[in-house]
């Protein structure tokens, strides 16, 4: 009963097979009992490229936050590095490459959807399974992922502002939001937008058009950034 309820709100809908799985894609998969989901780049050798922050230098908000963040550390456990990929994650941060059985920590595998229909996009009651933007060819999705992780070159993660499913949505389409380059326009960002609508007795109807509106997809303000100049801007704002 809970895994059809769980189909019918989108949470299992792009759910795959490893044999499935092609280098390019953009795959996550659900954390702590489905409230967060991890993103990042499949490249192909089994190998993922992802955007996280390691469970050695959080700040402790004293909030739920901190298990939403925490929750998108690939941990393989106590000292012993993972006989895969030979990483120990948990004291990593940024940009880093891991095995998929330590990016998916246990969980399902699941493949993000782009050129979705607006229609359809409203049809999901949940965000970051999808976006109406198109992809960009997988060997440009690589590259931009590849130059990323040797640059550790995505700026300091933050749950909501810069996470992992705008590290994924960037490496697949290049697109930030206006001059300013921003992120932060993650389906998972976007849907707290929208549940603060439905508490302010908002429709459900509305709130998922407020959700379509924000999608990096549907935005007349989103332009392509090169992945080089991406990575200096990060880089001048940390120095400021």
């Amino acid at each position: 009963m809970e895994s059809i309820l769980l189909e019918k709100i989108g949470l299992f809908s792009n759910k795959i097979s490893k044999d499935d799985l092609k280098p390019g894609d953009h795959i996550y998969s659900w954390r702590n009992a489905y409230i967060y989901s991890h993103h990042g780049i499949f490249i192909g050798d089994g190998k993922v490229i992802h955007f996280t922050r390691g469970g050695g230098l959080e700040i402790g908000t004293g909030t739920f936050l901190d298990k939403l963040i925490v929750s998108s550390i690939t941990n393989h456990g106590g000292d012993n590095p993972c006989p895969n990929c030979g990483g120990k994650h948990s004291n990593t941060h940024g940009v880093i490459s891991s095995c998929l059985d330590c990016f998916l920590a246990g969980g399902d595998l699941l493949r993000f959807e782009y050129s979705v229909s607006p229609a359809l996009f409203m049809s999901k009651l949940r965000g970051g399974t999808c976006t109406t933007a198109a992809s960009d060819p997988s060997k440009e999705v690589i590259s931009r992922a590849e130059f990323l992780l040797l640059r550790n070159g995505f700026g300091e993660y933050h749950v909501f502002e810069n996470n992992c499913e705008d590290f994924a949505m960037y490496c697949k389409t290049g697109l930030v939001v206006g001059r300013s380059y921003v992120l932060g326009r993650s389906g998972q960002a976007n849907s707290v937008s929208a549940a603060a609508c439905v508490a302010r007795m908002v429709s459900p109807w509305a709130s998922n058009a407020i959700r379509l509106c924000s999608d990096v997809g549907m935005r007349s303000d989103a332009v392509k950034v090169p992945v080089e100049s991406l990575v200096a801007r990060f880089n001048q704002a940390k120095e400021s």
